[in-house]
């Protein structure tokens, strides 16, 4: 297994957000996390990141445990998280945001240039809008430059967080099938998701969240006619 989460428990202060919570992912799966707000989804990306520590519970990555690692050095060893609300610098352009997604390489220019050549290739609008303000971007575009600053440090494991926020449905079908290509082409991908029947049309496996608990884990398409599942996340 590429991703291996075991019994981990995070708190912001004295609230417990995550509650055991054990999960896995294999090298070139493409895995969603769904659930209701506050169900700790984003916890667990912030936790895998190093941006929140767990009070117990292991994280390992390639076989490496990193829950003890700051965040830089897990960003190092392949781990790039695409956060909710997509957090780009609006006053600063298209280019620039995309190089700042290469931070850790910064001195190897030949790698940033095939990495920006990567993104265009997923998203050519992005290539047009180089020298663009971010925050001058449609919202669809504002969330194709955020999953391209994510892909610039050359991921072994993506985790966008809640892609299709906001978004029209047309414009959520078209992140995702780009998310689904990128994962084909060889990305590890940890999917958080509100969108159940979207994202798990595109996903291999999916874990369903309630409380900071796993409460349903399975392939994506038993998890797509369970009844459970369409009652509490697809209105059926």
């Amino acid at each position: 297994m590429l991703l291996k989460v075991r019994d981990v428990e995070t708190y912001y202060g004295n609230a417990q957000i995550l509650k055991g919570i054990s999960i896995e992912i294999g090298e070139g799966e493409l895995v969603v996390v769904l659930g209701a707000n506050g169900a700790g989804k984003t916890t667990l990306l912030r936790t895998i990141s190093g941006l929140v520590k767990p009070r117990t519970g292991t994280i390992e990555f390639a076989g490496r445990r990193i829950d003890l690692l700051p965040p830089d050095a897990i960003v190092k060893l392949g781990i790039s998280q695409c956060p909710e609300g997509r957090k780009l610098f609006p006053k600063m352009t298209v280019f620039k945001n995309l190089a700042l997604g290469a931070y850790i390489c910064r001195e190897d220019k030949q790698k940033i240039s095939e990495s920006m050549g990567k993104v265009f290739e997923f998203f050519p609008i992005l290539r047009a809008r180089q020298q663009q303000l971010a925050g001058t971007l449609s919202g669809g575009e504002q969330q194709m430059l955020a999953i391209g600053r994510a892909l610039m440090s050359k991921p072994k494991l993506l985790m966008p967080d809640e892609p299709s926020l906001g978004l029209a449905p047309l414009v959520v079908s078209s992140i995702l099938n780009v998310i689904r290509d990128i994962n084909q082409q060889g990305t590890t991908i940890l999917l958080v998701e509100q969108n159940a029947a979207a994202s798990l049309s595109i996903a291999h496996r999916g874990y369903v969240f309630e409380t900071g608990k796993v409460a349903l884990s399975d392939t994506a398409n038993r998890l797509l006619i369970d009844e459970k599942v369409k009652q509490a996340y697809m209105g059926m």
